[in-house]
């Protein structure tokens, strides 16, 4: 077991300087506080400057960039990336109407591509770390992840009929063969959370290799500020980084995670601020 402390910031490329794109979301303004707690420069690309909290904006370490990633040049792109050690995504489908059936159907996909491609023409003297926030329901198809029938078949009408689950699928894809491993420009995690809620609390969180409950008919719990904290272990801390760099960690709240099953991987962190 490990407790989780202070981020540290990543040896490779400039250590204090990260870039956070969907920063105005629920749990992206909760990475952007924990990064600036770490003492680092956090750049944020978002639609609306005033999306952003207004003490994250009045911030001398928060640099704002308002536009649309799929509407940005790659090479404005790549100069946002010039010289950040990592980078995160918290983009997701709103939970409307409009944000769950209307475009961009692939925003995470599609932002997802264009990071990739950016930080390889940023040129990085090491590899930079990218951070994908995507969703326990999402297997990691490196491990055969076991499914029922029941599952399997929910997966199959979602995915047909729900476009954003479809969209992080693809989203992780991209990452787990299209970057894969041993990128000399990109190392890469996917973040799997649970169902997400909203606590100021300070509960424990685990990271586990693959889920130990259903996240369809027995799904448990991470709260959106341990999901912020466990990402931002993963862009500052080495230790952290080696454990779960290429792969597809699923973060329960502490108690939550309980219920293992059969093949469903180990606990291998745990950790507290």
């Amino acid at each position: 077991m490990e407790r989780g402390g202070g981020a540290r910031p990543p040896s490779g490329g400039n250590p204090a300087t990260f870039l956070v794109v969907g920063a105005t979301g629920a749990t992206g303004r909760l990475l952007v506080a924990e990064l600036l707690a770490t003492g680092a420069t956090v750049r944020t690309l978002v639609r609306r400057a005033e999306g952003l909290p207004e003490a994250l904006r009045r911030s001398s370490r928060v640099e704002l960039t308002e536009g649309s990633i799929l509407d940005l040049g790659e090479a404005d792109l790549a100069r946002l990336l010039q010289g950040c050690g990592a980078a995160a995504s918290c983009l997701g489908h709103t939970l409307s109407l409009r944000g769950v059936f209307g475009p961009p159907r692939r925003l995470v996909t599609e932002s997802v591509r264009r990071i990739c491609g950016a930080i390889r023409a940023s040129r990085p003297s090491s590899p930079v770390r990218f951070v994908l926030m995507n969703t326990a329901g999402n297997a990691n198809r490196d491990l055969k992840e076991p499914r029922t029938p029941g599952e399997r078949l929910a997966l199959a009408l979602i995915r047909r009929f729900v476009p954003p689950h479809a969209d992080n699928e693809e989203a992780s894809e991209v990452l787990r063969t299209g970057v894969g491993q041993g990128d000399p420009a990109i190392e890469w995690a996917v973040v799997r959370p649970d169902t997400l809620v909203d606590t100021s609390g300070a509960a424990r969180w685990a990271a586990h290799a693959s889920p130990v409950r259903s996240p369809l008919f027995d799904a448990g719990r991470t709260s959106r500020l341990n999901v912020a904290r466990f990402m931002a272990g993963l862009m500052t801390d080495d230790a952290t980084w080696s454990r779960w760099k290429g792969r597809m960690p699923v973060v329960y709240d502490e108690g939550w995670g309980a219920r293992s099953a059969p093949g469903s991987g180990e606990v291998r962190e745990r950790g507290a601020r």
